[in-house]
């Protein structure tokens, strides 16, 4: 017995002061390039961004998702310590100079692997994880398939050459989105400018210079080789919105750094995210045959739309709600509707549903609300 009444809500919006709109694209040096917002994984920008290039160090954002899992799940601890394998030790490129034997805590292996991009570290933080770099691989390649990163092979945990090691921008940015959308604690590491290890006795300084020269920056990650040229992976976050930059093979180190500004820049002037919600409170909905009179009903999650800012007063929403439902009722079952359109666009869809249980009545139950409804009687 659900009929559904339309229903027009005034929405009260967040709205940020409007701010002057960048006109055309970023300036972009590199062969490959996307820009994406974390909340709603949507692009703002993309540019050769499913092109298969090598992501050079940039690939230890899969190392470090799958380490922050382990640690966020239970299967790791951050003060546990690990034994530097002779394999770990023996990595080149860049590291922390790890000793055959040596042993390190997953904090300061972390450090090392963000801040250093460190080989070493990164291998024997796989190894401690899965037993070997290859099985930790098969893990990393087996999570990309599940976030549907159908552009990427990983070969090694590291990003160190290795002919077929590929993956695009756009991959890069899906695994970025998840690693600090899911495990925001990364950024303890991510925001670190300049720190040491083994008790001072080791320096680390951060290759990627956003984190010391842009407003709002939070990380995430760099890379480079002579056949990947310099890429990065960069986030950052103004006014509740966070961005995902990535660039792949740009020319050099600064023009790389100077891509992932324009791109942010090009982000945070254009675009902004709106809390959508109704003005006032849902109003009650009856419930027939049921234990209690009305049922409470309450949106099923938020609502945080991506728009431009010239949008912002575009913003409507539309609800649709039943007039009554019959007992029983489930914890959040659904009651209706909530329609959010921009510029008459539709842009989200989020359910309306049951705040409580409510159980159907008894047959003494029904008896009895007849007396009192007819003769008045408690």
């Amino acid at each position: 017995m659900k009929k559904y009444l339309a229903a027009l809500l005034a929405v009260s919006l967040c709205i940020l002061p409007a701010q002057a709109v960048v006109t055309g694209s970023p300036d972009v040096d590199a062969k490959a390039a996307l820009l994406m917002e974390k909340e709603t994984g949507e692009i703002l920008y993309e540019y050769n961004s499913h092109d298969k290039l090598e992501p050079a160090s940039v690939t230890k954002i899969m190392t470090l998702l799958l380490i922050l899992e382990a640690i966020d799940s239970g299967l790791l601890s951050k003060e546990e310590t690990v034994q530097v394998s002779t394999r770990a030790a023996s990595m080149g490129g860049s590291q922390v100079y790890l000793k055959e034997g040596e042993t390190m805590s997953v904090h300061d292996l972390l450090k090392a692997v963000v801040v250093a991009s460190g080989n070493d570290a990164s291998v024997a933080l796989a190894e401690h994880l899965a037993g070997s770099e290859s099985a930790f691989v098969e893990r990393m390649n087996q999570r990309a398939h599940e976030l549907g990163m159908e552009d990427t092979t990983f070969l090694n945990c590291t990003g160190l050459p290795t002919p077929g090691h590929l993956t695009s921008a756009h991959d890069i940015a899906i695994m970025s989105r998840e690693l600090i959308l899911n495990h925001p604690s990364i950024r303890e590491y991510t925001t670190i400018w300049m720190d040491s290890l083994r008790d001072g006795a080791f320096q680390l300084a951060n290759t990627n210079k956003l984190i010391r020269f842009y407003e709002g920056a939070t990380g995430l990650k760099t890379g480079s080789t002579d056949a990947a040229g310099f890429c990065i992976s960069a986030t950052a976050e103004r006014d509740g919105m966070e961005l995902i930059a990535v660039i792949l093979k740009s020319t050099t180190g600064d023009t790389r750094t100077a891509t992932a500004r324009s791109m942010l820049d090009f982000g945070f002037a254009n675009y902004t995210v709106l809390d959508v919600k109704p003005a006032q409170a849902l109003p009650p909905v009856k419930v027939l045959l049921g234990e209690q009179e009305y049922v409470q009903p309450i949106l099923s999650q938020g609502s945080r739309v991506l728009v431009e800012k010239a949008q912002v007063n575009s913003a409507e929403t539309s609800l649709s709600l039943c007039s009554d439902v019959e007992a029983p009722v489930a914890a959040g079952q659904k009651l209706g509707e909530m329609t959010v359109t921009i510029d008459g666009q539709v842009r989200q869809v989020i359910d309306i549903v049951s705040a409580q249980q409510v159980e159907r009545l008894t047959t003494f139950g029904i008896f009895k609300d007849l007396l009192r409804e007819f003769f008045m009687v408690k």
